[in-house]
């Protein structure tokens, strides 16, 4: 190596670290030219953009005449992670958007699919309706909600309250489509499934293999015995289940402090048991996370006890995770 491309290679390695591959100088009508490659695994186009202006500059100064950047970036492994119920109002959209946000507080890099493409609720969850993802190329870019999670619905491709009567493969072609999109660093996907087992979960478990699902049920007999058909159907898929979360389960009066249970308790708990499966943890029927919620401010992002419920149940999923790498 020439003294030259030793003291280019310094000073591009004061710039781009490790993500400085290689540097190979060589004689152009121009000059010196430089040839560079960089390894861009996780940036996005905003930061890649940043640092091929920066070595350009460096290798100007260098001397350079010509600059030849060469970018590669090896595949990220991500997982999915489906949650899923037998029957709607379950919860299982304000599951789904504090799971992913609780995982994110734990320190995963973690993205998020609306996939309940016919009643699409993860824009408002996170507080970015009205917001247009943009493309690169023929790939969608996931929108950045306030709370660390990249996330992409069909909320935000159609007018809000627009129905949208689709047919089951024009369905799944969407989520291919919001799956399949520029997710940069992303290691863990969590999947918002539409309740029941349609044609999208179908489509999920041939196409997208999810690594584990979750399977969110209330306490009483009706939503258990619904939430044990989308168990069957994973399985079926050979999708492993990571386990069950009761939801509204116990309520505190805001008023006079008593606890009751309108849904029942420990339903979830005791089928997850005589079904072999984990039981995730338990989030009550309580009032400040239907205001949060609403409010596009998920209560996984705080510090109440309602956040520790999530962030318990978070716990569990990632340790099941880890555990199966």
């Amino acid at each position: 190596m020439s003294i030259e491309e030793q003291a280019l290679r310094e000073a591009l390695n004061a710039v781009a670290g490790d993500r400085l591959q290689s540097v190979k100088l060589s004689k152009s009508e121009a000059g010196e030219a430089a040839t560079i490659v960089l390894e861009v695994g996780g940036l996005d186009r905003l930061d890649r953009d940043k640092l091929e202006m920066a070595l350009r500059d460096a290798a100007r100064k260098a001397g350079v005449a010509e600059v030849r950047i060469g970018m590669t970036a090896e595949r990220k492994a991500r997982v999915i992670i489906a949650v899923g119920s037998g029957k709607g109002g379950v919860g299982k959209s304000t599951l789904s958007a504090n799971l992913a946000v609780a995982m994110a507080r734990l320190g995963r890099k973690v993205g998020l699919v609306d996939a309940d493409i016919y009643g699409p609720s993860q824009p408002r969850l996170l507080l970015t309706e009205g917001r247009k993802p943009e493309a690169e190329g023929n790939k969608m870019i996931p929108i950045e909600s306030p709370w660390g999670v990249p996330m992409l619905s069909m909320g935000h491709l159609v007018q809000p309250g627009q129905a949208i009567a689709w047919r089951g493969p024009m369905a799944g072609n969407a989520l291919g489509q919001l799956i399949d999109a520029h997710w940069g660093d992303t290691e863990i996907i969590v999947v918002d499934l539409p309740p029941g087992t349609g044609d999208v979960q179908l489509t999920m478990l041939s196409k997208h293999k999810p690594a584990g699902a979750v399977i969110v049920s209330t306490p009483q007999d009706l939503a258990l015995m619904d939430a044990t058909r989308a168990i069957g159907l994973f399985e079926q898929g050979q999708v492993p289940i990571v386990g069950m979360v009761e939801n509204m389960a116990g309520y505190i009066c805001p008023h006079c402090g008593e606890e009751s249970d309108p849904f029942g308790v420990g339903g979830a708990e005791a089928a997850a048991k005589t079904m072999g499966l984990p039981f995730l943890g338990r989030v009550p029927l309580d009032m400040a996370i239907r205001r949060e919620s609403d409010a596009g401010n998920p209560p996984a992002a705080g510090d109440t006890p309602q956040a520790e419920a999530f962030l318990s149940i978070a716990r569990a999923v990632l340790a099941w995770l880890d555990g199966k790498r």
